[in-house]
């Protein structure tokens, strides 16, 4: 099969008002003026999703930032799968960071959340990533590719699954990992998709996430089995993404 195109996805966090909306029609713009060899995806908090999605036309994709592992339920302040694919939605992030940190997502919740995705037609990309103190001990690469096994749901197809690797110390800091460190931990993902998907692992695509920006973005996207990036705070601004964006058009 043919290798799915980078996906390129922004995740806005908890940022954006409704003013925010007007960096969307111009990074739609953006895309359809200038072109991407990319796939392009913006994750927008709940509140923006059906705003954005209305005005992103066919060159930006509108995703979400987590959902519920129910479908329905007396969960208060959760977001079903159902109510996302309602709104549109073909991407849904689990197991961020952010979540597995603040609100205590073990591996199982994050694939319990995937399975959810992926059981309404949505694409789940499953986020991984080791702390410093994990790397500075030895065991970034055991604990990478322990979350992606056990992340992963057993129904899970290469039609439904993506991987975004940000190691924890490098979000929002500036710092990333030597193009080297990078390149080892993507091979390591791809061996445990190899693993579990046999051939068809190559139709993954594995993400990188930390840091990334318009400066640094052809360098990390050209590593062997970086298949794009999930951006955080460069992807609030319209031409700071298509930087990053365009860094696709170097590498052809």
């Amino acid at each position: 099969m043919t290798a799915p195109k980078a996906l390129v996805a922004g995740n806005w966090k908890m940022n954006g008002l409704k003013a925010a909306a007007t960096e969307i029609v111009k990074l739609n713009d953006l895309v359809n003026e200038n072109g991407a060899k990319c796939d392009v995806l913006i994750c927008p908090p709940f509140t923006l999703i059906s705003t954005l999605m209305d005005l992103s036309a066919d060159h930006v994709a509108i995703g979400a930032q987590d959902c519920h592992m129910n479908m329905k339920g007396a969960h208060t302040g959760d977001i079903s799968v159902d109510m996302l694919k309602d709104l549109g939605c073909g991407y849904i992030i689990v197991g961020h960071s952010e979540r597995r940190a603040d609100h205590s997502e073990s591996n199982d919740v994050v694939n319990a959340k995937a399975v959810a995705a992926q059981s309404v037609g949505t694409i789940a990309i499953i986020c991984v990533g080791e702390t410093i103190e994990e790397r500075q001990a030895g065991n970034a690469l055991n604990v990478v590719t322990s979350q992606v096994t056990a992340s992963i749901p057993a129904g899970a197809t290469t039609e439904n699954t993506i991987i975004a690797y940000e190691p924890v110390w490098a979000i929002g800091t500036g710092h990333t990992p030597t193009i080297g460190d990078v390149e080892e931990m993507h091979n390591a993902i791809r061996e445990v998709l190899l693993v579990r998907f046999g051939d068809k692992a190559s139709d993954i695509n594995i993400l990188y996430g930390g840091s990334v920006k318009a400066s640094n973005a052809h360098e990390l996207m050209a590593v062997k089995n970086v298949n794009g990036a999930l951006v955080g705070g460069a992807s609030l601004k319209a031409d700071d993404f298509f930087g990053i964006i365009s860094a696709y058009d170097e590498i052809g």
